[in-house]
């Protein structure tokens, strides 16, 4: 279905960019007064939930994932927030609910925590496959199936999952086919010094999360208003050739000259083609402008890319990155 803001013109464009962005940066203001630093991953969570993606966050516990999204939550009025604790005995009626009877009622729909906007997935690798597919058809669909129905989930429709890189016994590491579905991938971080020194000074005096001075300054209208629009955000036929050029350099690196071609296993599937578009799009939008730039695009692949390239035996024994291995693509795949 087209954008509703597809017919505007280009000034028309313009002078809506302009107050998506001064939306976008009242949103991202208000969450760093509540959430302190990691100001690069509140900018790429914005980025995911304008282009309408989901997140898979890895980082070490303790370093406050759940109040992130809790803060999220407080600063779109009226929308709820549900954290799901992944656990190996978890099932995935647990997670999208179940048909139940009650004398009085009969039979009926107990929903279960997906229905929410903004959905924390704690430690996802800890639940067997049959509940990640679950969660993750959840994620890709925005609906659910319980018993003979078929529900929709709330709009604005948020997922961000976590798993912990240190920590890997009981654990299922989610297929790649699976990872496939994550708009991005992000790596949480320790604080900054200076950063940490103001967590200390803001927990000893406040203990409650609804304590910490967040307001609601963007509505669940604004978000959606938001996605809508990315949709309408042009992306020319030589950006598009550019999104194609590197993704087949991620395929086929030695048609590109490579440094690092004969360690990539696999390359990024059609869906990263996609999402490079869908993040460009948010990303010129975070910038006040209705069209993409090569910059747009090389601003959001890392994200993109990093949880897709597969590096073969010889580059893991090399020690090499995948972080490498993207920016050696970038550098060698020109703007036609």
């Amino acid at each position: 279905m087209a954008s509703k803001y597809a017919d505007l013109d280009d000034e028309e464009m313009a002078a809506k960019a302009d107050e998506m962005q001064a939306i976008i940066q009242r949103f991202e203001a208000e969450i760093q007064k509540g959430y302190i630093g990691q100001e690069d991953v509140i900018h790429k969570i914005i980025l995911t939930i304008v282009a309408g993606g989901n997140v898979l966050l890895e980082g070490v516990p303790g370093l406050g994932k759940s109040f992130l999204v809790e803060t999220l939550s407080r600063v779109v009025k009226d929308t709820q927030m549900h954290r799901i604790q992944f656990t190996p005995d978890l099932l995935p009626s647990d997670i999208v609910g179940t048909e139940a009877y009650n004398e009085d009622k009969g039979f009926y729909v107990e929903k279960g925590p997906i229905f929410g906007n903004f959905i924390l997935a704690d430690e996802i690798n800890r639940a067997p496959p049959k509940v990640q597919s679950a969660m993750l058809e959840a994620m890709q669909e925005h609906k659910v199936s319980i018993g003979d129905e078929t529900f929709h989930l709330p709009e604005p429709f948020f997922t961000m999952a976590t798993q912990n890189p240190v920590e890997q016994g009981g654990t299922y590491p989610l297929p790649e086919a699976q990872i496939d579905r994550f708009l991005f991938k992000i790596y949480l971080d320790y604080p900054k010094k200076h950063n940490e020194q103001k967590i200390i000074d803001m927990n000893a005096n406040v203990m409650d999360e609804e304590d910490f001075a967040v307001e609601e300054v963007v509505s669940k209208e604004d978000i959606l208003n938001l996605q809508e629009f990315s949709k309408a955000v042009t992306v020319e036929q030589e950006i598009k050739e550019y999104i194609v050029d590197l993704v087949d350099a991620s395929r086929n690196p030695e048609t590109y000259d490579m440094e690092y071609s004969d360690y990539i296993d696999w390359g990024c599937t059609p869906r990263a083609s996609i999402n490079l578009a869908l993040a460009g799009r948010a990303n010129a939008m975070y910038n006040g402008r209705h069209y993409v730039t090569p910059e747009d695009i090389r601003a959001v692949v890392h994200d993109v890319f990093i949880h897709r390239i597969i590096l073969n035996y010889e580059g893991e024994a090399k020690g090499l990155e995948v972080a490498d291995v993207i920016e050696n693509i970038v550098d060698r795949v020109p703007v036609r």
